[in-house]
């Protein structure tokens, strides 16, 4: 092989865990089937809202939410969560009737979840996204025999904040949805204001940063320009330099690897860590059948994972 195509692979950067002791617990709490009941649970656990035309909602939205959150948590079926709610309730002696598999699966088209955050002030935002399979075969059966039918997804589109780790926004779409159109509805969900916007070229689009500049005017925006990239405005007008050609001027001028690392891109990656925790924890598919479903089903694992990671997040430096 000619020198000039070798490739040489970088070291791995090793990190220690500084809290570990802390994590550890957090780690182990997230396993915890202890349930802490209010004091007037009984009361919110039954509908109390409008009467609507038609037949009366039994159970109250609560109720529909802590079902579902209790079955993506232990990846239960709707049936399956039923029985263990059930079971709970007799254990604690509670006299209360359970939604059934079929009113969670109704309820769920419909319900309302809101995201868990615990973020104020300003903050940073990575943004990206990733795919859910809803139906089609397996990896192995794919590889072995081949497609023997159509197989689909939904893609997740996540913005988080990188100094915690907490989700800020979601979106799920179908999977003809860019990334770029995605943007605007996840920016509608942060009342903050954004310092600092960090996602990959999938970005690099004009109306993504008319829509950063228009919720965040002050951000600063590290999108990397794709390489046969061109200046939108050239610097000899008399209008406000671009952020985007400045930072292609920057890459022309130190290089593109160089520009990553100075202006603190990589935090981008955190984006990456966020999809992975969420699939790793509660799989890479999604249950339900309808996209209102599948919407809820993926607001309710975001709002889980939030409050994991308030529990305790890993505080990692660079191993010397």
């Amino acid at each position: 092989m000619p020198k000039h195509t070798r490739t040489h692979s970088r070291p791995k950067t090793l990190y220690r865990v500084k809290n570990w002791s802390e994590y550890d617990k957090a780690l182990v709490q997230r396993g915890s089937i202890t349930f802490w009941m209010s004091d007037d649970f009984e009361k919110t656990w039954m509908h109390t809202g409008k009467k609507q035309r038609g037949s009366q909602f039994d159970y109250s939205d609560q109720a529909i939410l802590v079902m579902l959150t209790v079955k993506e948590v232990f990846h239960l079926t709707n049936r399956g969560v039923e029985g263990f709610v059930s079971s709970l309730f007799r254990m604690m002696k509670i006299n209360l009737f359970v939604p059934d598999h079929s009113t969670l699966s109704k309820r769920g088209k419909e319900l309302k979840v809101n995201l868990t955050k615990r973020t104020s002030q300003s903050l940073n935002i990575v943004m990206d996204s990733t795919g859910l399979k809803i139906y089609g075969e397996g990896e192995w059966k794919v590889r072995m025999h081949g497609v023997s039918k159509r197989r689909t997804w939904r893609k997740l589109h996540v913005g988080a904040n990188p100094e915690d780790g907490e989700i800020q926004a979601v979106l799920l779409t179908e999977n003809k949805v860019s990334d770029d159109a995605a943007v605007e509805g996840l920016l509608e969900q942060i009342e903050q204001e954004i310092v600092k916007f960090a996602a990959d070229g999938a970005y690099d689009k004009r109306k993504v940063y008319d829509c950063l500049n228009t919720h965040s005017p002050d951000v600063n925006i590290l999108i990397p320009p794709r390489k046969n990239a061109r200046i939108w405005k050239h610097g000899n007008t008399k209008v406000e330099r671009l952020k985007r050609d400045e930072n292609l001027r920057s890459i022309r001028k130190q290089g593109r690897n160089a520009w990553k690392k100075n202006s603190g891109y990589h935090v981008r990656s955190l984006a990456e860590t966020t999809m992975f925790r969420l699939k790793t924890i509660f799989g890479d598919e999604l249950s339900a059948r309808l996209l209102k479903t599948q919407t809820t089903q993926a607001l309710i694992r975001c709002t889980a994972l939030n409050k994991m990671t308030h529990l305790g997040m890993p505080q990692s430096y660079k191993a010397a």
